[in-house]
């Protein structure tokens, strides 16, 4: 490899870069992670889709010293390879290689260790005070998904933040919602003036000079907060106690670096809203970021391609099959996921009962407790999560369904080691937790057809059970042709 990524191995390297070479190191960064996910698997779509928001982050801010959190962590390949890891790439995600997700053991430049969503508001706020109170100047930069916005911890963390006056920079990488008006020349004035240090200063005096006649300064406020709004969605974090700032063009150095310049200046909690696209530079994974947001090994000149000969179901897919019979079976079922549509093997299900079907977004937590008040009502719930996404709800799991003896179904995929997501993925933790918890039962299958039973076997029951099964394909056994049990409490 040669050019300028090549003389990259620390972000002090970057911040060495006159600007105008920043786009084709960008460039050059986005080829090289296509190549390197290519030949080992794992994620992409939602890496290709931070390349230029990485490169500015750390060309601004001084990192290590100021601290960067992303959150859910599989959007952190360029941030490796810009923080001395570049040369380990081709072992990721493998035995003694470096880590799909940020690891704080792995690198000095991974201030948190992240794989679950929504924590970065939090532990950067963390960091933030913890700055503040030892007298130590440093930025805390929580770098979140708009996916991960739908977990009430991220809505907790803003509510703490928004009366901290601290130094905090949170950043919503926002990928899926459809914005149209904001991305062009005039917003990226707009965001700029916003976060310069004249608008911050004016609006300081205003408050000052305004505040002693009430009825003006709330005159002034409104008038701002409408003038923002013709152009941004500011209010709800404003609301929040943030400084609002953008939305911007996250593919764009030019509006980038400027406006996070001028961020750095700023003291108290700011909130920067940038678009990004998922699979941004490669046009297979723009036009379908789902297929390729996890992708095994391929090559990026052809693309994925189907296998020639059909493989043996997943586990995941034996499950997706059981709800779909049990749904024409049993009106009464519902079935949930927090966000795992396709991981949970629930696409069928979504198109067949559309009606039947909820997806609560990143959210354990109200997944579980909505599934008890569906069972309150004599619903019959199904909760499609991953085993270590589980641990997430422990309590409403004990409060909510299990002391109220409720007929909840758990299909834990994921359970026991997962290998290439690494200990955060695993899941480990199922079968301790589980089994100390009152009127509550858990059921291992020893393969698919068993596993198709024993899901029927705890749809029966008027208590709350767990079906956990392993990642990937199993033997290759027969699936029942009708819905059908085994007998409760044996093996």
């Amino acid at each position: 490899m040669t050019g300028l990524l090549q003389t990259i191995n620390t972000p002090a390297d970057l911040r060495r870069l006159p600007r105008p070479q920043l786009r084709p190191l960008a460039d050059e960064l986005r080829e090289f992670l296509l190549h390197s996910v290519a030949k080992t698997g794992g994620h992409l779509s939602s890496n290709l889709g931070t390349v230029e928001l990485t490169v500015a982050l750390h060309y601004v801010f001084d990192t290590p010293h100021d601290r960067i959190v992303w959150d859910v962590g599989h959007q952190t390949y360029p941030h490796k390879i810009l923080t001395g890891r570049r040369d380990r790439m081709h072992t990721l995600r493998q035995l003694g290689g470096i880590s799909g997700f940020p690891l704080r053991s792995e690198s000095e430049f991974d201030a948190f260790g992240t794989a679950h969503s929504s924590t970065s508001i939090s532990a950067a706020l963390g960091m933030a005070v913890a700055a503040r109170q030892k007298g130590e100047r440093r930025h805390a930069i929580a770098v979140i998904g708009d996916g991960a916005m739908t977990a009430g911890m991220a809505f907790e963390a803003l509510n703490n933040a928004g009366v901290s006056d601290t130094r905090l920079l949170v950043i919503l990488n926002d990928n899926d919602m459809s914005i149209s008006p904001p991305v062009g020349a005039l917003n990226r004035y707009l965001a700029q003036l916003m976060s310069g240090r004249f608008y911050s200063a004016a609006k300081h005096v205003g408050k000052q000079v305004l505040s002693v006649a009430p009825p003006l300064f709330e005159l002034a406020k409104r008038l701002e907060e409408q003038a923002k709004g013709m152009v941004v969605p500011a209010t709800l974090f404003e609301k929040f106690g943030f400084n609002y700032i953008g939305p911007i063009d996250g593919h764009d150095l030019d509006s980038l670096i400027p406006t996070l310049e001028n961020i750095r200046h700023l003291d108290g909690p700011q909130f920067l809203h940038v678009v990004t696209k998922k699979g941004q530079g490669y046009k297979l994974a723009e036009a379908d970021p789902i297929a390729y947001h996890g992708p095994g090994k391929f090559d990026p000149s052809v693309g994925l391609q189907k296998p020639a000969a059909a493989p043996k179901p997943t586990f995941s897919q034996v499950f997706g099959q059981w709800l779909c019979d049990m749904a024409a079976h049993d009106r009464r079922l519902v079935g949930i996921t927090p966000a795992m549509r396709e991981g949970s093997g629930m696409v069928e299900f979504h198109q067949r009962f559309p009606d039947r079907y909820h997806d609560v977004g990143i959210a354990e937590q109200h997944a579980v407790t909505f599934a008890a008040g569906l069972a309150c009502e004599g619903l019959k719930p199904v909760v499609a999560i991953y085993s270590t996404f589980l641990q997430r709800a422990y309590d409403q799991l004990v409060h909510d369904v299990a002391l109220q003896n409720l007929p909840v179904v758990f299909a834990l995929d994921r359970a026991g080691i997962v290998g290439a997501d690494g200990p955060t993925h695993a899941g480990a933790s199922d079968i301790p937790f589980i089994r100390c918890i009152p009127n509550m039962a858990l059921a291992c299958p020893a393969d698919e057809g068993e596993c198709h039973r024993l899901l029927s076997t705890a749809y029966e029951q008027a208590h709350p059970v767990a079906v956990r099964d392993p990642r990937g394909a199993g033997a290759g056994t027969e699936l029942p042709v009708h819905i059908e049990s085994l007998p409760y409490g044996k093996g």
